[in-house]
């Protein structure tokens, strides 16, 4: 193996040279040139995409019809104080709690515009049962 190489030096370079370099370089040489030449692992497959999840449908609009139109102060009389209130902008918020849910009241100006409850009702925002429950709590 050494006689051959030192013949292609000999062709390209002329002369003696393959007796120049001791037979450890060549060998060394021929290590690089063998890693070199080595083919690279491929790359690991890209991750795979997180899937697409929809964000879910807002539930219906539908207003207890009991509700609809209510004056603050009609609340007021019919559940009595609220356990929280808040005011934001133009908007009112009122919460009522009872053991079981949590019904939210929103008042636009003087006059209720939304109920939802925590848990939401089968149908809509806001959950029948709940708003039963919150005319019988003391």
């Amino acid at each position: 193996m050494f006689a051959s190489i030192a013949g292609v030096a000999k062709r390209v370079f002329g002369g003696s040279f393959a007796g120049f370099v001791p037979r450890g370089a060549w060998l060394t040489l021929l290590l690089f040139l063998a890693a070199c030449a080595a083919k690279a692992p491929p790359p690991p497959p890209p991750p795979a995409a997180a899937p697409i999840v929809p964000i879910p449908a807002a539930p219906p609009r539908i207003e207890p019809p009991s509700f609809t139109g209510l004056s603050p102060e009609a609340l007021r009389a019919r559940l009595g104080p609220p356990s929280f209130s808040r005011k934001d902008g133009a908007t009112d918020m009122w919460r009522y709690d009872t053991n079981a849910c949590h019904a939210f009241f929103f008042f636009t100006g003087n006059q209720l515009g939304h109920v939802e409850t925590v848990p939401r009702g089968p149908d809509g925002a806001a959950d029948p049962a709940c708003l039963i429950a919150l005319r019988k709590r003391p």
